[in-house]
């Protein structure tokens, strides 16, 4: 199955470029991934989730986890597929944030995981921190995390198989540059932050709380 997932993106709308965005990191860049646009498609996002159930066919797992929020949607679609595919039933879970920022199961879900393999997706992956807290997660359930699937790749050359120590599964690259904000070229052009995607309302009120 050929899935280019940047032209997906960009046919909803998912590909935002020439604007002002400060990311989830604090970091600023002129480029943002909105993967949200794509969920309210269900067949796109289905399709996805077909992509990854066939790079990772030839591995073996009884679980998928994605970190909530959008990692729940691609946790249960990527598990539909690969149930077909496998014709086994694979369980679809997810992790949720603890006051710490750790990502953790809940609801008992840690009891589907013990002496379980795991395959983990994801959305975006910029540094892979949410990703790697996840694996976290799985070991302290006691389950073996043998893959990891994203959408998109911001950071190819740092975030890798090697990084995570386990196969690694983009659907696709995309390469966003970022910026501190003191050496952000759109402040030192005043260029107004988004507010709409990105965590740009959250940035300007606390600047302007300041």
């Amino acid at each position: 199955m050929n899935f280019d997932i940047i032209k997906v993106l960009e046919s909803v709308g998912g590909v935002i470029v020439d604007d002002h965005f400060v990311l989830k990191s604090g970091k600023h860049a002129s480029k943002y991934l909105n993967k949200d646009a794509l969920y309210p498609h269900t067949d796109l996002t289905s399709q996805a989730c077909q992509a990854f159930a066939d790079k990772t066919k030839d591995l073996s797992y009884d679980v998928v986890v994605g970190p909530a929020l959008g990692g729940i949607i691609l946790s249960q679609w990527t598990a539909w597929h690969a149930s077909k595919q496998f014709g086994s039933e694979i369980y679809g879970v997810y992790t949720e944030k603890d006051s710490s920022e750790n990502q953790v199961f809940t609801r008992g879900y840690d009891a589907l995981i013990k002496d379980k393999k795991v395959l983990i997706t994801e959305d975006i992956t910029s540094t892979g921190g949410s990703v790697k807290s996840v694996m976290d997660a799985v070991a302290r359930a006691g389950g073996e995390v043998v893959g990891v699937t994203v959408l998109v790749n911001r950071n190819p050359s740092e975030v890798t198989s090697e990084y995570f120590g386990v196969p690694f599964f983009p659907l696709g690259e995309l390469v966003v540059e970022v910026y501190n904000e003191a050496d952000c070229p759109m402040c030192a052009e005043g260029k107004q932050v988004n507010l709409n995607v990105g965590h740009g309302r959250k940035y300007m009120e606390a600047k302007n709380a300041n």
